[in-house]
């Protein structure tokens, strides 16, 4: 499924690509995939109904943890991820000795239906189970079939340190490799997909084995638009120390991968 050949064939220059990239350390794959078996992939794809876990902080958005039940071609995608293989490649890229979560807590296939959005957030940061587990990467993969930039949802990428911003496209099998850091905002504007046609991705996420805690785990920061409502302002302020109360009541759902 994944373009394996390729990587390899080219892991410097991807290297490169991503530590010198700005705002912050970023990478760009398109064809990532084999087309023709990532096509039949989509195809296989229903319309989701379960609502994302980010449904305060977005809009619209939908989510299956599980993906690899949709078919044979998303199960192969969903192994190649997580494969000895893939950390290899991923862990050249960034320098780093990293690793897929084979279980893909928090990620999965992920849809925005009309009007959705992704306010500008930061992510949890060490694993909702594996407490030494510090999160360096998410892997996102677009299959945004005849995607177009007036259809927007473009990944709007934000360095907390210094302000500087990108927005990068979203088209049908591109990869997008970005780090996690305290400073790594993201999120994405206001979509105008047409009817039936639907902004979707695939989640995955990379790790680093910590023998001691760098920072204070922390949920997910969320930092609305300035002109958001006071209450929304709020409640963002607020966000984090309330779903870790929430969690520590009735459990965390990424936790139980849900």
């Amino acid at each position: 499924m994944i373009n394996f050949e390729y990587l390899e064939n080219n892991l410097n220059d991807l290297r490169l690509q991503y530590l010198t990239a700005s705002p912050f350390a970023h990478l760009i794959i398109d064809h990532f995939c084999n087309e023709e078996k990532l096509i039949k992939a989509y195809n296989s794809i229903p319309e989701l109904s379960n609502k994302s876990r980010d449904y305060a902080f977005a809009n619209n958005k939908f989510e299956k943890s599980n993906y690899k039940e949709l078919g044979p071609e998303l199960h192969e995608l969903y192994d190649a991820f997580s494969s000895e293989r893939f950390n290899k490649i991923i862990s050249y890229i960034t320098s780093k000795s990293i690793f897929v979560d084979p279980k893909n807590h928090g990620g999965g296939l992920h849809q925005g239906k009309k009007n959705s959005f992704l306010d500008m957030h930061l992510d949890f940061n060490y694993h909702p189970i594996n407490k030494n587990w510090y999160r360096e990467l998410n892997l996102l993969l677009y299959l945004n079939k005849d995607w177009k930039k007036e259809y927007k949802g473009g990944l709007k990428i934000n360095d907390l340190r210094t302000g500087e911003e990108a927005e990068l496209d979203v088209p049908f099998n591109r990869l997008i490799i970005q780090q996690c850091a305290p400073y790594t905002l993201h999120g994405y504007d206001l979509t105008n997909f047409p009817p039936g046609h639907f902004r979707t991705s695939i989640a995955t996420y990379a790790y680093q084995i910590h023998k001691k805690q760098i920072e204070q785990p922390r949920t997910t920061d969320w930092f609305p638009k300035d002109n958001a409502s006071f209450l929304k302002k709020q409640f963002a302020k607020n966000y984090n120390f309330l779903v870790k109360t929430k969690n520590k009541l009735f459990g965390s759902g990424t936790a139980k991968n849900q």
